[in-house]
């Protein structure tokens, strides 16, 4: 994705190692690597390892003593494992007086839950935020989150940052015709809306009925389809009975081909199963969360979010606005959708 936007940091010399540490957690090391290797920067050692029943240590190997640092740890599957192990490492970090404590957390768990819907339940998407402020963050960066309004939770700065301008240079870049951004659920409009906008395109929504978690009653199409490539966009795959029904459901509505775009590929029980046999052309995921190589097949296309998170580092570290990374990018694609 470097031919989008050329990452500023590439016509510098490498990024000041003065008061700076990178340190990947075990949730996604190889997309900590990719951020390292962009910034010219190497990561931190940490130490950690499991005692024997199962307690999680970690320990950090080199001083972080008046530092600002980065710690790359999606809460991705195992998500409690995950979780723990941040929450872990922040307070290691901590107790070792640094500067400030950026967590980066590609992919945020426990998301789903943003909200009482039936009585005694939980919300733990604001417990998780709780959690990850009491260890002693300082600033939370993040890629799509489930809803925006998770950000409200924090009561440290954080920024939700967007991986719409990707997708929007895949679409370009596939020179699909007759194209209609879906929405697999009413929750996804905004993002379907943006989407459709900047690729200058229609939208259609899914009315989708959720009776239990994981459970999902695809029932009717709200606009037109028929005879168009249709692109649903969502912020995650999970077990993929959304997008598969949705698919089937676009193609009885008269669509030619339909394609998914999902930030994060959970891929969880039979979604591979369920993706592999679907009607769908091609599935674009991004690297938020690590995917083993059992879980990769030839439908399965996937986008590296790290110039983009490198940046964003980058500008949090020298305290210069991230918005503008965005502004270099929407602006490139207006010009390719002109062409």
């Amino acid at each position: 994705m470097l031919s989008l936007w050329r990452v500023n940091q590439l016509g510098r010399n490498n990024m000041s190692l003065n008061h700076f540490k990178l340190i990947s957690g075990t949730a996604n090391r190889k997309l900590a690597q990719e951020v390292s290797k962009i910034l010219g920067v190497p990561l931190t050692q940490v130490e950690c390892k499991r005692f024997s029943d199962g307690e999680l240590y970690c320990r950090i190997l080199e001083s972080v003593r008046g530092c600002n640092v980065f710690i790359i740890q999606p809460t991705s599957p195992d998500v409690t494992h995950n979780l723990m192990e941040l929450l872990i490492m922040v307070d290691a970090l901590k107790r070792s007086s640094p500067n400030k404590i950026t967590a980066v957390v590609p992919y945020y768990g426990y998301a789903r839950q943003d909200k009482k819907i039936k009585p005694r339940e939980p919300i733990t998407a604001k417990l998780v935020a709780d959690m990850i402020t009491t260890s002693g963050v300082d600033r939370l960066i993040t890629f799509d989150l489930h809803v925006s309004q998770i950000q409200g939770f924090f009561n440290i700065p954080s920024d939700n940052m967007e991986i719409l301008p990707l997708f929007a240079e895949y679409i370009i870049g596939k020179k699909l015709r007759d194209i209609v951004i879906v929405s697999p659920d009413a929750g996804g409009t905004t993002r379907a809306r943006a989407l459709a906008k900047t690729v200058n395109a229609p939208i259609a929504i899914v009315d989708k009925r959720r009776p239990e978690q994981n459970m999902v009653a695809v029932e009717n199409i709200i606009g037109d389809v028929n005879g168009k490539t249709a692109i649903l966009a969502d912020d995650m795959i999970d077990t993929a009975g959304s997008v598969v029904e949705a698919a089937k459901l676009l193609k009885r509505h008269g669509a030619k081909k339909v394609y998914a775009l999902a930030t994060h590929a959970i891929l969880s029980g039979s979604a591979i199963e369920r993706l592999k046999g679907s009607e769908i052309e091609e599935i674009v995921v991004t690297n938020t969360i690590e995917l083993p190589e059992a879980k990769k097949f030839s439908k399965l296309k996937v986008i590296s979010v790290a110039p983009l998170l490198a940046e964003t580092i980058r500008r949090t570290h020298e305290g210069t606005p991230v918005e503008s990374i965005y502004s270099a990018m929407y602006e490139k694609l207006r010009k390719k959708v002109k062409k």
